[in-house]
Formats: C-alpha cells, structure tokens, sequence
C-alpha cells in the first residue's frame, strides 16, 4: 500500500451495507464497463446489474471493503450458482464483485478475493466458478482463475449479457 493511505478492512456485509453497495454498484459499473460493452448493452444491462442485492449482501459470504469508513469495494461467493440458484456440496460461485472505479490498481481487489478464496476454502469448497464481465477478465486471471470460455447469461428476457465462464481450484 502505498504511504498516506489507510488500511483496508474487509468483514462480512450487513443489511445496513445493502445501501453503500447499491451506490457503489451504481456508480463504478457503467464507469468500468463503458470500455467493453456497446452502448446498446449498456442501457440494457446496468439497470439489471448495478443494483445491490439484499439477500446475497446479508448472505454472510458476501464481503465489502472499507478504507476510512467507506466501502470501496464488495464481492462474495455462494454455493448456489447466479440465476438458477443450483447449489453443489463442493464448488461454490464468485458473487457481484465491484471495485470503486477511482479505486482500482489499489490492492481493494486483491484484498477482497484472498478473503473470499480463504473463506470459501475454510468452508470446504475446493474449486470457485465465476461468470466474469469482458472487463474484469484480467483481474480473475491475475487471482488465479481460468477462462473455460464465452459465454452469455440471461438478464431478462431477450437480454443476454456477454461474460467470460471461469474457474480456480482452492
């Protein structure tokens, strides 16, 4: 970390969180996909995926990220698969991970996924599976993950989001 910036704090999301992620989802979404996504993607997509999810936030395997009191990133991971809510013994699904825009290349997601990944070890899953935005390809890759391919997932009828299917043993 650099001098003059205070650490970063990672402890498990409350409802009381479910505000300050929604914001932060809000906020750096359409900021850090602008540069991967159509603009017809955008205005159809970002309604559906900046908004936070109460139920996943208060899971207990969802994660936020806070420096000085503010949460400048979150993400998790659940045994039930996004969507079809399809849980294995074993394999668990990285969850709606987000860095504050002004904030990435500043360790927040780094921190973030070394807690998932030790979390989710210490509750016995030995592989992660994660749908990934085109954007966030590279950082799941630099944490260890595999492309297995392309892939669309369903956000509403007749709107199907490109992302990339990845894995990573634990």
């Amino acid at each position: 970390m650099q001098a003059g910036h205070h650490a970063l704090k990672v402890r498990a999301a409350t409802g009381a969180d479910v505000p300050s992620v929604d914001a932060l989802l809000a906020r750096a979404y359409p900021r850090l996909l602008k540069y991967d996504y159509a603009p017809s993607m955008m205005v159809l997509a970002l309604p559906l995926i900046s908004r936070a999810k109460p139920a996943l936030v208060t899971c207990g395997t969802y994660y936020v990220v806070e420096q000085d009191g503010a949460i400048i990133g979150a993400g998790g991971w659940t045994r039930a698969a996004p969507g079809r809510g399809v849980a294995r013994s074993s394999v668990g699904n990285i969850r709606h991970v987000v860095t504050d825009d002004r904030q990435v290349r500043r360790g927040v997601g780094r921190a973030l996924m070394g807690h998932i990944l030790a979390e989710a070890t210490a509750a016995g899953m030995i592989r992660l599976d994660c749908l990934s935005t085109l954007t966030a390809r590279a950082y799941y890759q630099a944490m260890g993950f595999t492309a297995t391919g392309p892939v669309t997932v369903p956000l509403a009828e007749g709107i199907d989001f490109p992302a990339i299917a990845m894995w990573r043993d634990l």
